[in-house]
């Protein structure tokens, strides 16, 4: 009986806290942003790093085992991601001269 009861007291806080929280800042966002572009870039070569163990893994094993040629893999080979190369935040003025009207635009001839 009292852990239905708790669980639902324990929602009401959780809406309450949340209800409280402020809106993100743009520069909140941008930095949001940053960071999940540099966690994808730092996953990508975590990614890169498995691959390659993992080939020097079966190339040990193929080397060693002597089980004659070297199967055919359906594996595309490791990729690169490279260096981080942050992403620039986009400015206010982005985008402002395709909104602009051209004046010859409305003219006819």
């Amino acid at each position: 009986m009292n852990k239905p009861i708790s669980a639902l007291v324990l929602l009401a806080a959780c809406c309450v806290a949340q209800a409280k929280l402020p809106t993100p800042t743009d520069e909140q966002k941008a930095a949001a942003a940053a960071a999940k572009d540099k966690q994808t870039w730092t996953d990508k070569v975590a990614a890169y790093k498995l691959c390659l163990a993992q080939d020097r893994v079966a190339a040990y094993y193929f080397k060693t085992k002597g089980s004659g040629s070297k199967p055919a893999s359906a594996m595309p080979a490791c990729a690169d991601p490279g260096p981080y190369v942050a992403q620039v935040a986009a400015t206010k003025e982005v985008g402002v001269a395709d909104s602009k009207p051209v004046p010859e635009a409305g003219k006819k001839k």
